[in-house]
């Protein structure tokens, strides 16, 4: 039906192969409606000397059609700093977008919806870690990337899901400490103190598409479906983690997936993660509990072609909070990259759980 469907439609090419890969999660009349979005953002992207770095919870018709790098927080980084491309459009959320331009101060870059903000980012600020490090002189501060550029200026090193363990452990050994402030989301501290000897303080920021998991749901899964293969993003509560057949960031899932080929895997994280993998995985069955996140969702093809026609919703950062931002996410990439993406499935054979929270 696909190759037909193809054909009919006139889709040969470029369009064509975008559409061979989505015909599994897109139907024949959603894809009629994207496939002129998509070749027009292509067009655009070539005239104007852009690129767009599409997340890994983007649609799949973003992140297939339209994305020129996709990935997790840290990939997504790595590459805002080594484009030449004139304008960067950010598949993703607000804080997304001020790393991109925090490492690419001369780019311009674009949202497509300045609305699409983060619950983790926002449950903290610049003035909560001023406070925390007056109350904690000493200690290095470890900050999630997914946070405003305000916190960032007020942090020592940034980390995502895939390096955070190797980032606490290196800011213990270059600090000369045995205790690390982690900042802002209490269940990844909680998922990476099982896995480090560094005792971790943290604040009690979540985010609202994880936190919603616990482990009644995984219960659930395996009645129904006992022979997946379930994995859990360690922004999930320590108890879905426990659960879970394997946890890791977005890139470890993918990596998961498309190594080991599994014939049934449940992703416990955002939506379209799950689709995103499929397209690059027709052997394996996925089965989709369905956590949306709004604010990744605000993201559509048509705000993202009407970000580049116009080059409307830039995301500025003030220098002064831009210069701090950049040494803390900076020293994050200038870490050699780990062997593995981070695996949170030795939460079994953990160290201790000892967390404090501020």
């Amino acid at each position: 039906m696909a190759d037909g469907f193809a054909q009919g439609a006139g889709l040969e090419g470029p369009l064509d192969a975008v559409w061979q890969k989505l015909s599994r999660q897109v139907t024949p009349l959603e894809w009629r409606a994207h496939a002129p979005l998509i070749e027009a953002i292509n067009r655009l992207k070539a005239e104007k000397n852009a690129v767009i770095l599409a997340h890994n919870y983007m649609t799949p018709e973003i992140f297939h059609g339209v994305g020129d790098f996709v990935g997790d927080s840290l990939g997504l980084a790595r590459e805002a700093a080594r484009t030449d491309a004139r304008i960067i459009v950010q598949a993703g959320v607000h804080f997304m977008a001020e790393t991109s331009k925090v490492l690419c101060p001369d780019k311009t870059v674009l949202i497509p919806d300045l609305r699409a903000g983060c619950s983790l980012a926002a449950s903290i600020t610049g003035a909560d870690v001023r406070l925390i490090r007056e109350r904690h002189p000493g200690l290095p501060v470890v900050t999630y990337v997914n946070t405003s550029a305000e916190v960032k200026a007020e942090s020592d090193v940034c980390c995502t899901s895939a390096n955070a363990v190797q980032v606490v452990e290196w800011a213990a050994k270059t600090w000369g400490v045995d205790r690390v402030i982690m900042l802002p989301d209490e269940f990844l501290a909680r998922n990476v103190a099982r896995q480090t000897a560094v005792k971790i303080l943290t604040w009690k920021g979540r985010c609202e598409v994880h936190e919603r998991f616990d482990a009644a749901d995984i219960a659930e899964i395996r009645a129904s479906w006992p022979d997946a293969e379930v994995l859990a993003h360690p922004e999930c509560p320590p108890e879905v983690l426990e659960a879970a057949d394997f946890a890791g960031s977005t890139a470890a899932m993918t990596n998961y997936v498309m190594s080991r080929k599994p014939k049934r895997v449940v992703l416990i994280t955002e939506c379209s993660m799950a689709d995103n993998v499929a397209a690059d995985a027709p052997e394996t069955e996925f089965v989709r509990p369905c956590n949306l996140c709004p604010h990744m969702k605000r993201i559509s093809l048509q705000n993202i072609h009407d970000a580049l026609l116009n080059e409307q919703f830039e995301v500025t950062v003030p220098e002064a909070i831009a210069e701090r931002a950049r040494l803390s996410v900076q020293r994050m990439i200038d870490l050699p990259p780990p062997a593995k993406p981070a695996r949170y499935d030795l939460v079994k054979a953990r160290h201790h759980v000892d967390v404090e929270l501020l």
